[in-house]
């Protein structure tokens, strides 16, 4: 009798499980509220709070944002949870910069080394991109070089061959700069200015000789993180939707909008689907280091073949992936990446136009405007794009500034920066745009219900895929030519920070 109970109370629970409705666009999508995203974002918010102000990959808040998402998603009992640990170099800073008596604002360049430079500012001709195009007055004095063709490091290289005691390089386009060299090396201290503030320097430097003081206090030390995975328990799993966004912030601040936005955003489409039952299987992706060069994303799709050039049985499995990384950008654009080339001349694999297309007939249907997104390589679906897998997403804005075309279809301010809370303190939970997020999130539940059911218009990656890394990379030095590599985000061109060209 006690077997029988046993199998009639397994029963139950299957029929339970079966008698679930098969997800729709429109339940999906009731079921958003504005009240659960601001409300996970002040989670992610306390747990800044409570660690130094900052998620920061390797770190406390970071974390404790990792034990957060595990312990949420296994409660809902719906998905296979998982975490993929690895190890990483940090690096971070504090920097304090004074030109002509004023203090200006700079940003770090990841893994520039601490140092402390006193001089003259010595303008460097050309690009500094060689040594040749530094003035023998830089010896000795502090190198201000501009931004564009060759990348940071390079720069920084020729500056210290050169004899410079430290080099900033100044932004070409409005708009903040920070970036990274890349990796450890044998670089002087190294920070990025805004545009504005190059402009006013180099006029001062234009009539007469500028002192300057540059002290870079760095951190640079190896630290383990974890990805977090959660893939539906139902449908099938050779043909799987991914969806993911980064879980880590800058060292300078707690990272609400970039991208605890995103994280936030696919966590409540994760709470709301398990009251659905799906045929495509779901895979939510939450990335770590990704302000380092999209390190988690990398490191996921590299364990997957198993080697970089590997089986891609398991990366085939992954029908589409959507990215969102910023979705509630206080001076928004609703930006939707081009997945079919035809704003950019820059094209996902097959699919994803398809994928654009479907994000674009959402906002329509709703009566809103939307823009084309540049796939800049900056941000987690580039490991995707090079693994020939379909990819889109959405994007509402970094440090570029809005245009009055922009502000014209979106409202909000032109001539002001789309977030310019972007890495700094004030990316916080009061400076996330409430309309944006809700309606995006909206968005990311429309295009989950439709995939989740059906991947049609969308192919299945082929034997070709290997091809799409020689492709994308070939691409690279076209979109990358004024810097668009890294996390810096831009929607009509490249203005963000650079990781391999400046």
């Amino acid at each position: 009798m006690k077997t029988a109970s046993i199998v009639a109370a397994a029963g139950f629970v299957t029929c339970a499980l079966c008698y679930k409705p098969l997800v729709s666009s429109k339940k999906l999508q009731n079921l958003v509220t504005l009240e659960d995203l601001l409300a996970g974002s002040q989670d992610l918010q306390d747990i800044a709070d409570a660690n130094g102000g900052n998620r920061a990959f390797g770190g406390g808040g970071h974390n404790a944002t990792v034990d957060y998402l595990v312990k949420t998603l296994e409660e809902l009992d719906y998905y296979d949870v998982s975490t993929q640990q690895f190890v990483e170099l940090f690096s971070a800073a504090t920097v304090d910069f004074t030109a002509a008596g004023t203090e200006y604002s700079a940003g770090y360049m990841t893994y520039s080394p601490s140092g402390q430079a006193s001089g003259s500012l010595i303008q460097v001709n050309n690009l500094g991109c060689i040594v040749a195009d530094f003035p023998a007055a830089v010896s000795g004095n502090i190198a201000f070089i501009s931004r564009g063709e060759c990348t940071f490091a390079q720069k920084a290289l020729a500056a210290k061959s050169a004899g410079a005691l430290a080099a900033i390089v100044y932004n070409n386009v409005p708009g903040t700069l920070s970036g990274t060299l890349g990796g450890v090396g044998d670089y002087p201290p190294t920070v990025g200015v805004s545009k504005e503030i190059g402009d006013t320097l180099l006029a001062a430097i234009a009539a007469g000789t500028v002192a300057a003081t540059l002290d870079v206090n760095a951190i640079q030390e190896n630290r383990t993180t974890w990805n977090v995975i959660a893939e539906t328990k139902g449908g099938d799993h050779s043909n799987v939707l991914a969806l993911g966004g980064h879980t880590d912030s800058v060292f300078a601040g707690p990272g609400i909008n970039d991208d605890g936005s995103g994280t936030i955003g696919i966590l409540t489409i994760a709470k709301a689907l398990t009251k659905f039952k799906v045929k495509n299987a779901v895979r939510f992706l939450f990335w770590s280091a990704e302000e380092f060069g999209k390190l988690g994303s990398f490191h996921y799709l590299r364990t997957l073949n198993g080697t970089i050039s590997g089986n891609a049985s398991e990366v085939a499995k992954i029908r589409a992936y959507l990215n969102f990384d910023m979705i509630a950008s206080p001076n928004y654009v609703l930006g939707i990446y081009d997945g079919d080339g035809s704003a950019f001349n820059f094209s996902g694999p097959p699919g994803s136009g398809t994928i654009e297309k479907d994000f674009e007939l959402f906002y329509e249907s709703k009566g809103f405007p939307h823009v084309p997104a540049l796939f800049t390589m900056r941000s987690d679906y580039a490991a995707f794009l090079e693994n020939g897998i379909p990819s889109g997403g959405l994007f509402t804005g970094a440090e570029v500034l809005k245009t009055e075309e922009e502000a014209e279809l979106f409202g909000g301010e032109a001539g002001v920066a789309l977030d310019e809370n972007y890495h700094q303190p004030g990316d916080t939970v009061d400076n996330l745009n409430h309309e944006a997020f809700l309606l995006n999130t909206q968005s990311i539940a429309n295009s989950v219900a439709k995939y989740a059911l059906s991947f049609e218009g969308i192919p299945a990656v082929n034997s070709t895929l290997r091809k799409r890394h020689a492709h994308v990379q070939r691409h690279f030095g076209h979109l990358s030519a004024r810097g668009d590599y890294g996390h810096s985000h831009v929607h009509h061109g490249p203005c963000g920070e650079s990781a391999v060209v400046a």
